[in-house]
């Protein structure tokens, strides 16, 4: 997140690094313009950054000011001292949503490996002599694991591609990178958020504390949970 001086003197932020670059392209800031990272104290050229100055101008002239648009419409620019964790153009989704998509997802999985449940449990209803019916049982366990690796390609591509499982597409939700809101891919969403995450809460003994504590940051301001903060992103609305 940055800020920005404006040729007014006055300042405007945080905001993303996507949000720069649209100033860029508009002309409402260049190489020239001054800006401070946050967490920093000290001010630099815009051109001092490379992940912003990489679509600046050499032009030399100072910077117009931001224009500010009225309060019933979202304001480009936000003055500083206004609080903000969250994003400044996507807003985060509920708990309630986030908790709707969680119980989404785990009721498509049930009814997919149910029907292989069903034919597992029926091998060893319809026993013969008093042994399983192997056949049934075989089948059984061959559509349970055809279902889960199903269910799991489906949420991979899904969570690759645009950051939402299932549940998450149909409740209007998706995961973003927290910096820039953009799509945060195969690493992000699925290593870090699924499997490292879950790598931590099947520790013994640490695990349900984490697991616990994992759950109960969603109450933090920004509705941000562990697993969010170690993959650097967080769930918005769609």
């Amino acid at each position: 997140m940055y800020t920005i001086q404006g040729g007014d003197g006055k300042e405007y932020g945080p905001v993303t690094a996507g949000k720069i670059h649209e100033w860029i392209a508009g002309g409402r800031a260049n190489l020239q313009t001054k800006v401070r990272r946050e967490g920093e104290a000290e001010w630099k050229l815009l051109a001092d950054f490379p992940e912003l100055s990489q679509f600046g101008t050499t032009e030399k002239t100072t910077p117009p000011p931001v224009p500010e648009l009225p309060t019933s419409s979202f304001s480009p620019a936000i003055p500083t001292g206004v609080a903000s964790t969250a994003s400044l153009e996507l807003e985060p989704a509920s708990r309630w949503l986030r908790l709707g998509a969680y119980f989404i997802d785990l009721l498509i999985v049930c009814i997919l490996i149910a029907p292989g449940f069903c034919l597992m449990l029926a091998g060893g209803v319809f026993a013969h002599n008093g042994e399983p019916n192997t056949p049934m049982m075989v089948a059984g366990f061959g559509a349970l694991g055809l279902a889960l690796l199903i269910a799991a390609g489906v949420q991979i591509y899904l969570l690759t591609t645009r950051g939402q499982t299932m549940g998450k597409k149909l409740i209007g939700i998706k995961i973003v990178n927290f910096d820039d809101e953009s799509n945060p891919g195969f690493v992000k969403a699925c290593l870090l958020r699924g499997f490292v995450n879950g790598l931590i809460a099947s520790i013994p003994m640490v695990g349900p504390v984490y697991s616990l504590v994992d759950v109960c940051f969603i109450f933090r301001e920004d509705r941000r949970c562990i697993h969010d903060l170690l993959a650097g992103t967080k769930v918005v609305k769609a």
